[in-house]
């Protein structure tokens, strides 16, 4: 993790957060919000200084919704997950699902399951593309990418290829609704305002995921996941599964 050159305490790094929000909210924030009650919120895992407010009845709620819902897609879907499978095996006959480290709530790193969309020798491929990143901060994407099969591009478009995380759900690695669940090597270059996406379960879809995707840089992504942060609710996460289905069927930022 890099230290925040902006601000090198954890109560300005609150703040920060604070106050992005509020600009992106169109607000501003007065001197309402005192250092006891910004301190109060914090949490320490890992040696990492976190800010959240906690809310046990809103994470109960959640977690039961996110089971329960998460295992009647998967039970009457199961038909989707086999047709997905069979296009990428007769594709290349490579390995169906894609599986890797990601980082979750509080720093924890856990297995990622999704439908392969890159060819089997992706990893290789990326050493020689890795400085032709067209978006800014920890996040790697280009447009026309190589790595991507022919069925993987279909994938991509329309999220297909996410289907596999339903299970992540299940387990309890992320939610349906949250900031995406970052690579380590992405961690390793976060400031301090960028661990916080980090003190709060990630997730399938977020105000990232609703807004335009990778066609938003990384340091919005982080003001619209800080924002989420801050305004986590039922309702909210209500109103951002509403607004995914035509966001995804849109395609905007999907590559």
């Amino acid at each position: 993790m890099v230290t925040d050159t902006v601000t090198d305490s954890a109560l300005c790094s609150r703040k920060r957060l604070l106050y992005n929000n509020a600009f992106f909210e169109g607000r501003t924030v007065g001197k309402d919000k005192t250092e006891a009650e910004i301190m109060s919120k914090e949490v320490v895992k890992n040696g990492v200084k976190y800010y959240v407010e906690e809310k046990k009845a809103y994470n109960f709620v959640k977690r039961v919704f996110d089971f329960s819902f998460a295992l009647i897609f998967v039970i009457l879907f199961f038909w989707l997950f086999l047709g997905v499978a069979l296009a990428i095996k007769i594709d290349d006959g490579g390995s169906v699902f894609y599986v890797c480290n990601r980082v979750g709530l509080f720093g924890r790193e856990f297995k990622f399951y999704k439908f392969r969309s890159m060819k089997p020798n992706a990893d290789e491929i990326f050493e020689s593309i890795k400085d032709q990143n067209e978006t800014s901060g920890e996040l790697f994407k280009i447009k026309d990418d190589p790595r991507i099969t022919r069925v993987g591009k279909f994938l991509r478009k329309t999220s297909l290829d996410e289907l596999p995380q339903f299970f992540n759900i299940i387990k309890g690695d992320i939610s349906f609704v949250g900031p995406r669940s970052p690579l380590p090597r992405e961690v390793e270059n976060y400031t301090d305002y960028s661990m916080q996406r980090l003190s709060v379960i990630g997730g399938l879809t977020c105000y990232w995921q609703i807004s335009g995707r990778s066609d938003i840089d990384f340091n919005g992504m982080v003001k619209l996941d800080c924002k989420y942060i801050e305004e986590r609710s039922i309702l909210t996460d209500l109103k951002i599964l509403f607004l995914t289905l035509p966001a995804v069927i849109k395609g905007d930022g999907a590559y």
